[in-house]
This record gives structure tokens, C-alpha cells and sequence, in this order.
């Protein structure tokens, strides 16, 4: 039995190595030729879509990240957000529950190495700024592995505010943490040009890690998470891009660049041409999508989160996001801890959500928009001339061919009780303004993803009103042409 065993662990290795070798020949993940407000990644249009962890995957030496990564992909989720190690929180930030990005004493790794000397200010050796930690970096090519065999892209975020004297007294940046005398400067000018000697170190982080990821096609590069909370100049954040792109002008690989660019709304003026994905945070209503959609590229949600507990939240946000022209989804999953990487604690008190259910939910999300071919279907809500009391109505459309359609309670940005909002065993009504033809229409229970009805419609063309089966707060309806390339749902 032990001889059975141990050839099937090698049968299992030996398969990973081949799978490995056949996925290394990808391209990176890069915008549709068509359409540049969608991801193309192995060879099919993309979007990414996810309810992830806390981004302390891999700085955090107590987080199981293979089961993490599983726990994405077995709900059909593509995506994680990851931070490099420049930034870490302290147990307690932001009132988190077990945050995997805050990992306890000792149990911190970043790219820098620890040196000899000890007076870390979270237990340990202080960091030498000078030289490279190539446990951590062996410990995040086997994470992008992981990911890349769980078909899920990576968004390494280089760096991240200081945002207060806990986080800026526990940064290797400080230069109380290290022995390099780098960072005797206020927290708020860490990121900025102002000090050669930390921007040195900051550009020489960024070339160490672009030539070291540079083989994995699951990964696109964020600039800075939220740089908007301590308004850090454009001028720093370009002059990292422009490193990134210099780094890669003599590797094999070219990955795609974000900027974090606000909370909720704001139009992008004047971008860095090498800039492909706008990243907005908590954006209910999704106005991002229609301020930016002019540039023809992909505006992200992600992060969201700090609403509540409820499932139907982050539901009904991720929806209302992806039909409005977004590309990119990412919800706060505070139920993913060290102790649980699987993603099956519930008994968090961090000012979120984020459960096993809600990924489910995400995932059929995901699935009914590839059911389309979304890259030829743009944000239409003028094509929804009524729709029943108390409801409201999304539309994403290719006229003629596909309309996917999403009903559902109205949500605010602020709520004090979600119940208030609640509609069970609802019925609703949308009225359609859409040509003549020949269409298969399907109603989707958004929280199990079948079918509930089905009906051909033959229609004549201008108004056409549909009604809804019983939902609970939130249907989804597939319109498709019936002699169309879309006619079969998968």
C-alpha cells in the first residue's frame, strides 16, 4: 500500500511539473484586441471575478495559501489581490478579525532580509534594506505557481500608504526597522520623490521583482493601493511605472500596469500611456464605469467591503458593477484567516463580509457572462423603458443578438438596516425596447444559478414586457437571438 501511494504522489508531481511546463509557454494576461475594456488570457475574452482574502497571502508565513487558492478556483473564482510585503497592518487594523495581513510576531516576511542586528519593532532582527529575502521570493514564485495552475490571476500591488503610526511604526521603510538608516522622514513623504535614498530603494525593489516574476502570464502589476487616502503625487507613481516598463523592455514578458484611482468615482484625466486597468474602490453606484468608459480599457472594483455582513451586498454591488461595463470585481472576503484558509469562518466581527455562499454567488455571476460573447455587448439602459415599483434594472446588450439583464432591490452606498430593503418571493415586470427577431429568453436565480423559466419569444420589435418568476431581492434574465452564435447557453 505504501509503494501504491507513494507512486501516485509521483504520478501527481510529475503531472503538475508537465502542467507547469505547458502553462509557462502562456502569454501574460493582457486587453481584448477587440475591445480593450476586457481582459484576453489563454486565448478566450476574460473577466475577472473574485471574493478574496486580505491580501497577506504570501507575507504572512501562518496562511495556507494552496488551500486559499483551491477554495477560489472550486467556485469557479479567477482572481486575488496581493501585497508585496512594502506594507504590512498590526493585529487590530481596521477592526479585522485574524487579518492575513497582520501576521503575528515573527511570522513576517518581505523581500528585504532580516540582518543581524535586533530592535525589529514586531519582534526579531531589524531588516537590511540592502539585500534580498530569497526565502520570500521562493515562498511567491510557489503561490504564483499555485495560482497559475488554479487558473487564477494575481494583482501584485507594489506599495500602500502609511495610513497610520501603528502601520508606519511596523514598515521596514522605517528606518527604525532597518539598519540601512533609510526612512527618518515623516510617514506621509515614505511614498513620494522628496528622498532619493528611500525612492532608490523603492525602484530597486520594483526591477528585483519584475525580473522575478516575469515567466508567470497570472499576474498584471498595481502601482499603489489607495494612493488617493494621502494624496501621493502622480509624479511618484509614474516614475514607478516607468521602472516597470524599462525592467521588462529586456525580459521575455510584458504585463499589464494598474493605477488605484479612487473611491467610488472619478474621471481619469491625462493617464500614463503604459497604464491599462483603472482600479476604483467601493463603488455603489458604478458611475467609474461610465465616467472612463471612453478611455477603452478596464475599470476594476478591487476592493469593496465595510457595508455589512449580509451576502446580498456584495451580490448586488458585483452585478451592478460587471453590466455596467467593468471588468473586474473583487470583494473583501473576511471569512478567509490564517486559521481558515479555506474560507469557512463566520464568526468574524471585521466591518465586512464575505462567506462559501457568497463565492458561489460570484461564480454563477462569472459563468452567466461568459454565456455571452461580452466583448461585443456594451452598458444599455436606455433599452429599459419601465420596470415594476420598488426594482431596478441593469443592463449590459449587443442589440439584436444578447441582452443580459439584471433585476433587482435597489441598494444605497450607506444603509443602516439591509432588511429594510429585503423583498422575498417578489415578482417584477421590465419592459424591453428591442428589434424584431427571434429570441430564447431565460430567468437566472442569481444565488443557485438554474434556470427557473424559459420561453421563445417571437417578436415584432419595439416594447416588449417581461415578467419575472417569484425571486428573492435579485433575478438575472438571458435574452438571446435565436439563430445567433450565442443561441445555446453553455
Amino acid at each position: 500500500m505504501r509503494a501504491i501511494c507513494a507512486a501516485v504522489a509521483f504520478q501527481i508531481v510529475l503531472l503538475n511539473v508537465m502542467l507547469d511546463q505547458a502553462i509557462s509557454q502562456e502569454q501574460p494576461i493582457a486587453l481584448h484586441p477587440e475591445n480593450g475594456r476586457y481582459f484576453f488570457w489563454r486565448e478566450r475574452p476574460t473577466i475577472l471575478v473574485t471574493s478574496g482574502e486580505h491580501y497577506g497571502a504570501v507575507l504572512n508565513l501562518d496562511f495556507d495559501f494552496e488551500r486559499y487558492l483551491a477554495a477560489l478556483a472550486a467556485d469557479g473564482l479567477n482572481h486575488t489581490r496581493l501585497f508585496s510585503g512594502t506594507y504590512r497592518e498590526v493585529p487590530g487594523s481596521f477592526g479585522i478579525t485574524d487579518n492575513t495581513l497582520a501576521p503575528l510576531s515573527g511570522r513576517f516576511v518581505c523581500p528585504w532580509a532580516a540582518s543581524d542586528t535586533p530592535g525589529y519593532s514586531r519582534g526579531g532582527n531589524k531588516f537590511d534594506l540592502s539585500r534580498w529575502d530569497e526565502a520570500y521570493f521562493d515562498r511567491l514564485r510557489r503561490f504564483m505557481t499555485v495560482a497559475r495552475r488554479h487558473g487564477v490571476v494575481v494583482e501584485y500591488n507594489l506599495f500602500c500608504p502609511l495610513y497610520d503610526k501603528h502601520v508606519w511604526a511596523a514598515s521596514p521603510m522605517n528606518s527604525v526597522n532597518n539598519v540601512n538608516g533609510i526612512g527618518n522622514c515623516p510617514r506621509d513623504e515614505t511614498l513620494s520623490l522628496k528622498h532619493p535614498k528611500i525612492v532608490d530603494i523603492q525602484l530597486a525593489f520594483v526591477r528585483k521583482l519584475v525580473q522575478e516574476m516575469n515567466e508567470f502570464d497570472n499576474l498584471y502589476y498595481e502601482v499603489c493601493n489607495e494612493p488617493y487616502v494621502r494624496t501621493l503625487s502622480d509624479d511618484w507613481q509614474n516614475r514607478i511605472v516607468d521602472e516597470i516598463v524599462a525592467t521588462e523592455q529586456d525580459l521575455p514578458h510584458r504585463h499589464l500596469i494598474s493605477l488605484n484611482v479612487a473611491n467610488g468615482r472619478k474621471k481619469v484625466e491625462n493617464p500614463h500611456p503604459a497604464v491599462s486597468i483603472f482600479n476604483f474602490h467601493y463603488c455603489v453606484p458604478p458611475d467609474a464605469v461610465a465616467l472612463n468608459y471612453g478611455l477603452s480599457k478596464v475599470i476594476g472594483e478591487n476592493e469593496t467591503g465595510f457595508r455589512g455582513k449580509d451576502d446580498f451586498l456584495y451580490r448586488n454591488e458585483a452585478w451592478n458593477f460587471l453590466l455596467a461595463g467593468g471588468a473586474l470585481f473583487n470583494n473583501l472576503d473576511y471569512s478567509f484567516t490564517p486559521s481558515h484558509p479555506a474560507g469557512d469562518f463566520l464568526d468574524y466581527e471585521s466591518p465586512g463580509g464575505g462567506s462559501p455562499a457568497l463565492r458561489k454567488q460570484l461564480g454563477i455571476l462569472k459563468r452567466f457572462i461568459e454565456s455571452f460573447d461580452f466583448v461585443r455587448m456594451k452598458p444599455d439602459s436606455s433599452l429599459v423603458s419601465d420596470v415594476s415599483d420598488g426594482l431596478a434594472a441593469r443592463v449590459l446588450a449587443e442589440q439584436s443578438r444578447a441582452y443580459a439583464i439584471y433585476l433587482h432591490v435597489p441598494l444605497p452606498h450607506k444603509l443602516e438596516r439591509i432588511e429594510d430593503y429585503f423583498r422575498e418571493e417578489s415578482e417584477g415586470t421590465i419592459t424591453l425596447d428591442i428589434p424584431s427577431g427571434r429570441y430564447c429568453t431565460e430567468w437566472v436565480d442569481v444565488i443557485t444559478g438554474k434556470v427557473a423559466s424559459t420561453q421563445e419569444l417571437v417578436h415584432p420589435g419595439g416594447s416588449v414586457k417581461m415578467q419575472s418568476p417569484k425571486f428573492t431581492h435579485d433575478i438575472a434574465l438571458r435574452i438571446l437571438a435565436s439563430d445567433g452564435p450565442n443561441a445555446s447557453s453553455p
